[in-house]
């Protein structure tokens, strides 16, 4: 008989992206809309504990978020269609920053508060600003508008990427050849 772990016990940051990750495809199965994303992922990002988390998708099917110390229940597969790609969980870009983290993170909720307090007339049309500020904010601490270096150096990426290309694709043709 295996223990049931205690809905007190505290989560990782793990388990919120884990959380996070299943609420994104729950929401790409059609199964809850944008603004009820928004909702819950702001709930999943200041859950502490097991149980705000299960609270979350009690309503939900499967997948859950996974615990460090139990193991993911897979579900069975159910066929996806011959034309579409199985959709991938997004992962944040290398190298960033937590700062840069943060902002990608909470920015779209921001937006979304803000969008949906103008639209029900709690606060006036002056509050978008806000969000504005913010995203021209991180535009110019990580933006791309800022390094024409990065420019140039996914430049030069690129053209080596294709020199490797058309060589290896030389040397298949010369094989070929013999």
């Amino acid at each position: 008989m295996t223990e049931v772990p205690s809905p007190q016990l505290r989560i990782s940051d793990q388990n919120r992206e884990s959380a996070l990750t299943a609420l994104g495809e729950h929401m790409s199965a059609g199964r809850i809309d944008i603004d009820e994303y928004g909702e819950r992922s702001a709930r999943i990002t200041a859950a502490k504990t097991r149980g705000e988390l299960v609270e979350i998708f009690a309503d939900l099917p499967a997948p859950h978020p996974r615990y460090d110390d139990a193991p993911q229940a897979v579900a069975p597969p159910q066929p996806a269609p011959e034309a579409a790609p199985a959709p991938r969980p997004p992962s944040p870009p290398n190298g960033w920053t937590g700062g840069q983290r943060f902002v990608a993170a909470f920015l779209p909720l921001i937006w979304i508060a803000t969008i949906a307090l103008i639209a029900t007339g709690v606060v006036h049309g002056t509050l978008v600003l806000v969000p504005i500020g913010l995203s021209i904010f991180g535009r110019a601490m990580w933006g791309h508008g800022g390094g024409h270096h990065d420019h140039r150096d996914r430049h030069l990426r690129e053209r080596e990427r294709r020199r490797e290309l058309r060589d290896s694709y030389r040397d298949h043709r010369r094989g070929l050849d013999r």
